[in-house]
């Protein structure tokens, strides 16, 4: 499986014995995947179709914006997840959710370790690149490889987050740094930008 691509196959295998257990869900923007009484320490949240923004509460740290299909909490019940997350639609979303016990227990009566063995490697792989792009990288770094994956997003994914507080969120930099750099690159035609949206990127300099 080349390096992070997400494994489709193993998700369908994962979602045909997963769904009949679930409780559908359809979402629109803003709405939230969890409900007070849920967490991902107890819940397996399984995103069919749209994109939602994954924040750690503690500081209110944006870990990203995920586009489905995803499963969040797929190991909850082998290894509880001990700070609360919470999941806000982007889009227009479905999916459904599940007991994460439910979820290990399926797991095993179907013997589906493997599918859920390369999709937790995936997750795994995803968290390391994030750590590559901020940890140790100056501002403008930071900045440039946060804009790249804002290019792979869809366009209704893209037309709908604004760039300015998406990077603010993700790399905790300063407002008036990253407004000064998005300036430069608009300048000298880098980036394409439409009310404060993405529209497109020419190419990004390695340095600034």
């Amino acid at each position: 499986m080349p390096y992070l691509t997400k494994p489709h196959d193993e998700f369908v295998t994962l979602d045909k014995h997963l769904a009949p257990r679930g409780v559908s869900f359809n979402l629109m923007p803003g709405q939230r995947l969890l409900s007070d009484e849920q967490s991902l320490s107890d819940t397996t949240i399984v995103l069919q179709k749209g994109a939602v923004s994954l924040h750690r509460q503690n500081h209110a740290i944006l870990f990203g914006v995920v586009q489905g299909p995803s499963i969040f909490g797929l190991a909850a019940a082998a290894s509880p997840i001990h700070h609360y997350y919470s999941l806000t639609a982007e889009v227009e979303c479905r999916g459904y959710s599940l007991p994460a016990k439910e979820t290990l227990q399926c797991l095993d009566r179907y013997q589906l370790w493997r599918e859920a063995f390369y999709w937790m490697a995936w997750q795994t792989r995803l968290l390391e690149l994030r750590d590559k792009q901020l940890i140790g990288a100056n501002h403008y770094h930071q900045i440039r490889e946060t804009l790249l994956m804002m290019l792979g997003w869809d366009d209704n994914l893209r037309s709908r987050i604004g760039v300015l507080n998406y990077i603010q969120q993700r790399t905790r930099i300063s407002r008036s740094v990253i407004a000064e750099v998005l300036a430069e690159l608009r300048k000298g035609d880098y980036i394409q930008m439409e009310k404060g949206k993405l529209v497109g990127i020419t190419r990004l300099p390695l340095e600034y």
